[in-house]
């Protein structure tokens, strides 16, 4: 066991020697269900607030009665009175579909509101929402169901021009023969259902056995099914399991992570208070809602402070966004780095166009997905007006974060740093026999907690080798082991190095791919830089680095390979200094770097590209 001595608070007591952290004790975690939160303080306290405002979606999109739609004619918005009405009403339609009590719900969707309302209607009649990368290819896709045991699927027709209803039945032709609420596909044995969300502009003729979203959806509260969800939400537990997210893959084959009440609305709780939200921020949430930035990072922390969200366009859509930002006057914006250049080049674009851009509502937002560089941080501070932007730190396991800057902390910090541990929350940095390192010693960060997923779904085998006791530690205590490498100062700021897998060692010495990844982007000839090990028979390991070359940039300047290898070499351990270098989209290589749907590249991929290209002489730096 670790004594209680060696632990720091959440805001900082006499620094320890050793990388160890605890979060506060207060507030007291919240042991209410998401259903039963929304109702006692959401509802009761700011019913009339802003809750949802979709730009792309045309008002009653859903049907049933006419909705005040916050005075609105042109576009989707509700108040949290007339959410609270959708996910009572599509509650009950579930049930009487045949949805029972830990049910798997598989939704593949873009951000809409069918997708918001199933956040809150599946985890209150005790159904498992499993929330599904729209990326997949067909195959993948059919894993993931059969992975999870999916009874009820909920598509889109289409999305980025994907044709999803026409691929399924293409793939599983049990399906055409099948009739709604009795699907017999051999495939995919548990599925019952099929509903598909046929909203505008996006108008196309339903297949058997598909379900119109519209017609399931029950919106007389006098039935039976009324009674049932109260009967249900009185057996609810805040330690059931409401949501499989799926790891990212950046390394392999995604797995289900099992998270519960407890887990999401608490993080949702801790994240939007540390970035002081209140009733009155409104949210421009860009991430996808398949992913844990976007679901809790986004929806859990602001609804959990009665505050609105809008979501600008199904998919990624930078003019969508910027139009958003302004006609909506939203305060946060939340994303990654590939989100945040394109936002920059739209932004720049309308004001050399001599259009106004009005940013002037914009405080805050997370910055979070990948490593951010240092240099597209203060861009967005200065540019952006996101004067209080934070950075978190965590992993769909972890609920997912864990660490976090706020306003209050020193800009060096929040740009450099992904801030101090958030409370109820421990973690520690050890090395590869499992010991804690001292303080500013880089190490693997584990973390421990209420945010701890209850285990990859139907896969125990994969969850205890990434969450256990540590051996020596006579506590209780489980600890997920994250495989990032991170540097916890005396101050209790957590600096993230890398992946551990994705350290290069040259000639014995560890070298960190963010450092020198910050360092590149900060040249202005240079978008992104992504930095990978290359095999090499004199050091084991040798720098290779990706570059995506900055169209934005006004400079006549020609970026070489021996430029960048200059830049490293200049602010850097000349070890540090790049022996390969590729351009995005020249000589050859891919048109843009691999990344997963949350914005992080997918360093196994480029590691594989770069051996190849090395073995085949291409893309070696001269000097």
């Amino acid at each position: 066991m670790i004594p209680s001595r060696f632990f720091r608070a959440f805001h900082g007591r006499k620094a320890s020697t050793l990388s160890v952290a605890q979060g506060a004790s207060h507030p007291p975690l919240d042991n209410r269900t998401l259903s039963n939160f929304f109702v006692q303080e959401i509802l009761h306290n700011h019913s009339t607030r802003p809750a949802l405002i979709c730009p792309s979606e045309k008002a009653g999109a859903h049907g049933g009665p006419i909705s005040r739609n916050l005075g609105r004619a042109s576009h989707l918005a509700w108040d949290f009175e007339e959410f609270w009405r959708h996910i009572d009403a599509v509650s009950r339609g579930l049930l009487l579909l045949g949805v029972q009590k830990g049910d798997v719900i598989s939704v593949i969707m873009g951000n809409n509101s069918a997708y918001a309302i199933l956040q809150w209607a599946a985890a209150r009649i005790g159904a498992v929402l499993a929330t599904i990368n729209p990326s997949y290819h067909i195959d993948e896709l059919a894993s993931t169901l059969k992975l999870v045991g999916t009874k009820h699927l909920i598509i889109m027709p289409v999305l980025r021009h994907t044709q999803y209803l026409k691929s399924l039945i293409t793939r599983f032709p049990g399906l055409a023969s099948s009739r709604p609420g009795n699907i017999q596909e051999s495939e995919l044995p548990e599925l019952r259902n099929l509903i598909v969300v046929n909203n505008p502009p996006h108008e196309h003729d339903l297949v058997e056995p598909a379900i119109d979203w519209r017609d399931m959806i029950l919106w007389s509260e006098h039935t039976k099914e009324a009674k049932l969800i109260k009967d249900i939400a009185e057996g609810l537990h805040k330690d059931e399991i409401i949501n499989l997210q799926f790891t990212s893959g950046t390394t392999g084959a995604p797995k289900a992570v099992s998270l519960t009440h407890h887990n999401l609305l608490n993080n949702g709780i801790f994240i939007g208070r540390s970035m002081n939200i209140d009733e009155k921020d409104i949210l421009c949430n860009v991430p996808p809602l398949f992913h844990c930035f976007g679901l809790v990072l986004g929806n859990l922390a602001f609804w959990s402070h009665s505050a609105c969200v809008v979501y600008p366009s199904e998919s990624f859509d930078p003019v969508a966004i910027v139009n958003a930002l302004t006609k909506e006057h939203c305060t946060a914006l939340h994303g990654v780095p590939t989100h945040f250049l394109g936002i920059l080049s739209e932004v720049t674009r309308k004001r050399a166009l001599g259009e106004e851009v009005d940013l002037s509502n914009l405080r805050t937002g997370i910055a979070a997905g990948t490593s951010v560089p240092i240099d597209l941080m203060r861009r967005l501070i200065t540019e952006l007006n996101l004067r209080d932007l934070t950075n978190a730190y965590g992993m769909t396991e972890t609920s997912p974060v864990s660490f976090q800057t706020t306003p209050a902390d020193p800009l060096i910090n929040r740009v450099e740093t992904v801030g101090k541990i958030l409370p109820h929350v421990k973690a520690k940095i050890i090395d590869p026999q499992g010991k804690i390192v001292p303080v500013g010693t880089p190490g693997q960060v584990c973390v421990a907690g209420y945010l701890l997923q209850k285990g990859y779904w139907n896969d125990e085998e994969h969850t205890h080798q990434v969450a256990y006791k540590d051996a020596g530690d006579d506590s209780d205590t489980v600890w997920m082991h994250t495989g990032d490498e991170g540097i916890l100062d005396e101050e209790g700021y957590l600096r993230i190095v890398g992946r551990m897998k994705d350290i290069i060692i040259r000639g014995g010495e560890n070298l960190f791919p963010v450092q020198i990844e910050n360092t590149l982007v900060a040249n202005t000839l240079i978008r992104e830089a992504a930095v990978v090990a290359v095999p090499d028979k004199e050091y084991g390991e040798v720098v290779g680095a990706w570059i995506v070359r900055d169209t934005d940039s006004n400079s006549k300047e020609k970026l070489s390979r021996d430029h960048v290898r200059k830049i490293v070499r200049e602010t850097m351990n000349p070890q540090c200094s790049p022996a390969w270098v590729w351009f995005v989209g020249e000589d050859g290589t891919s048109e843009e770097l691999p990344k997963t749907a949350s914005g992080k590249v997918m360093k196994h991929i480029l590691r594989k590209w770069s051996k190849e290209l090395a073995e085949a002489g291409v893309g070696r730096v001269k000097s």
